[in-house]
């Protein structure tokens, strides 16, 4: 790595928001510029949260934001509407229609009002023209047959985010054209199966990210994850692809424009 620059590069998805950074955002954020993280995408789960997670990202220019209802949360939330998620594209930082999906993990007796939640969040995308942040667990086969099938019924852009699912929806998701972002799950040392997933995918079509939180990566596995802790992962990715750190992060960041295009426009002069 250079002594003169730091490669840039994007947590493509975290959750500023969360009690956790409560009272040290602006040192979380000046961190991630340290290591890099030039910009970070913060997700809204629930959109009882949307005003915090929306001043978050007005109060800090590195900061983009997503919303939707996670599919954890469906069965005890009021069902977000098409209406809703377009209405928010208006804001210039709203850059992602997410994170949906469905999880079988803990709350597999919700399936069928996840499947609804997650139908209306792909019709949002479709709208929007923006990236669809999909979380799955567990749920590898309807996930798999729902987004091929709404794929086909009118196409929308995707990241399959925090990936950690199987190899056959890993192939399903590259052929309908989407993304796989990598968290610290692939840096764990146990993650082997994982971090094949991610070698034998185009290097074209990978995001690096935290979910911060959660999932820290070595060396900082079971302590708080922050932003800044993407470049330990995108330097597992680096490793995992051949390349030198910098090219890694010039790749991913290409890869984060292409597919966020909104949050890439941002600030340019027109």
């Amino acid at each position: 790595m250079s002594t003169h620059t730091t490669p840039q590069i994007t947590d493509s998805h975290c959750h500023l928001d969360f009690p956790d950074f409560e009272g040290e955002l602006d040192q979380v954020i000046a961190r991630a510029a340290q290591a890099g993280v030039t910009r970070m995408v913060t997700i809204c789960t629930k959109m009882s949260n949307l005003a915090q997670v929306r001043a978050i990202a007005e109060a800090h220019d590195p900061v983009f934001f997503a919303a939707a209802t996670h599919p954890m949360s469906v069965a005890a939330e009021p069902m977000v509407t098409v209406e809703d998620l377009v209405a928010l594209a208006q804001h210039p930082k709203f850059v992602g229609i997410g994170e949906s999906g469905l999880d079988y993990h803990y709350t597999a007796d919700s399936r069928a009002v996840q499947i609804e939640s997650l139908l209306i969040h792909i019709e949002a995308a479709r709208q929007t023209n923006l990236p669809l942040i999909i979380h799955s667990r567990d749920a590898d086969d309807d996930m798999a047959r729902i987004l091929a099938q709404e794929h086909a019924k009118g196409a929308f852009s995707c990241v399959m985010h925090c990936y950690s699912s199987g190899p056959d929806l890993a192939r399903v998701a590259l052929e309908l054209g989407f993304y796989l972002s990598m968290s610290g799950i692939a840096a764990f040392p146990r993650s082997q199966e994982v971090r094949d997933i991610f070698a034998a995918a185009p290097v074209d079509r990978i995001l690096v990210e935290t979910d911060a939180p959660y999932l820290a990566p070595p060396p900082h596995r079971g302590k708080r994850n922050e932003p800044s802790f993407t470049a330990h992962t995108a330097k597992v990715g680096a490793d995992l692809f051949g390349l030198s750190y910098q090219a890694f992060a010039a790749q991913t960041q290409a890869n984060f424009d292409r597919l966020f295009c909104k949050a890439a426009a941002y600030g340019a002069v027109s």
